[in-house]
Order: C-alpha cells, then sequence, then structure tokens
C-alpha cells in the first residue's frame, strides 16, 4: 500500500474528526430535523446573495425556526463551509459563526444582528478567523456548501470563554435533543 502524502493524510483524519463527531453529537430518543430553520434572504440548497459575504457588506442573513422542543433549555447556531479550500479536494471545515446558549424561546435572529442585538445570555465562540460574529462566504475556489446547524439542547451550557467549534460541539455532547440545517451556497 502507498504511503498517503500530506493532503491525504489531513483529508483523512478530517473524515475521521467529522465521522466521530457525527456520532458524538447524533441524537437519542428524537426524530431529527423536526425543527424548521429558513432564511428570507436564501431557500434551503440557493444561493447566498452577495451582501452576506465578503463581495458585499458581509451582514449576517437572518434567521427564523420554529417547532422547537419544549424541554429545549437553549440553542445552539453553528454556521460553516465543509469545502475548504475547494470542493473538488476539501482538507477541512471552515468555521463562520459560532452562538450559544441562545434562549430556547427565541425564534429568530434579525439581518446584520450586532453582538449587542443578540438575544440576552446569548454566547460567542471564535469562528476560523480567530474572531467572534458572523463572517460571510468567501471561497477561494469553485462553489462552496454553507451548513447553518441549530440544535436544540436540554441544557444551558457553562460560559466556555469563546470556545472554538471542537470545543462547543464537545459541551453538547449527549444534550442534542433536536437540530435542523439550511444550506446555502455561493461561488465567486
Amino acid at each position: 500500500m502507498q504511503a498517503l502524502n500530506r493532503h491525504q493524510r489531513i483529508r483523512l483524519l478530517n473524515l475521521i474528526f467529522c465521522f466521530y463527531t457525527a456520532s458524538a453529537l447524533s441524537i437519542e430518543g428524537e426524530s431529527a430535523m423536526s425543527i424548521s430553520l429558513k432564511s428570507a434572504a436564501f431557500d434551503h440548497q440557493t444561493e447566498i446573495p452577495k451582501q452576506f459575504t465578503c463581495d458585499g457588506p458581509e451582514i449576517s442573513p437572518a434567521l427564523s425556526w420554529s417547532n422547537v422542543p419544549q424541554n429545549a433549555k437553549s440553542l445552539v447556531l453553528i454556521v460553516d463551509d465543509p469545502d475548504a479550500p475547494t470542493p473538488a479536494a476539501p482538507i477541512m471545515t471552515w468555521v463562520h459563526w459560532l452562538l450559544y446558549n441562545i434562549p430556547a424561546t427565541v425564534s429568530e435572529l434579525p439581518e446584520h444582528v450586532a453582538p449587542k442585538d443578540l438575544p440576552s445570555g446569548t454566547l460567542q465562540g471564535k469562528n476560523d478567523w480567530k474572531q467572534t460574529g458572523y463572517r460571510g462566504p468567501c471561497p477561494p475556489i469553485g462553489k462552496h456548501r454553507y451548513f447553518f446547524k441549530l440544535y436544540a439542547l436540554d441544557t444551558e451550557l457553562p460560559d466556555l470563554k469563546l470556545p472554538k467549534k471542537a470545543q462547543l460541539e464537545q459541551a453538547m455532547t449527549g444534550h442534542i435533543i433536536d437540530h435542523a440545517e439550511l444550506i446555502g451556497t455561493y461561488q465567486r
């Protein structure tokens, strides 16, 4: 068997991590995807408009959701791109936005939501620019997919002090009771 080169090893490790994460975050005892997640800016699996990308003012799109389980205590929003750096040979998932402890009673985030306007109690994590807040699609090559993932948890998480995605996902493990996904695409 031929030895794997650096890019093949990275891709294999990313696949293993994604499989592990999907297994660890699996929803127990609930039917998946009963929460409905939408955006007024784009439909599921359609192109994200320019104003929400690095080619525009890079504002966050409006998001709304419904059917949150009654026993949910908080919500988590993760926005990421699994096609980095190129969809033809992705080697990593690039994180664009992390929010957690969104109150379960909240049903939307407005367009261009400022940190001061986030729902009371909502905390942020760091995206892959090592910043908090929304950063829009900015694919270097090809058409990328952007996953907006909303998780309902049976608990409120402790203050994780600006976690990265992996730290947030680890804290969520065993607490996910439902989730929804909205996918947008963008090509420069």
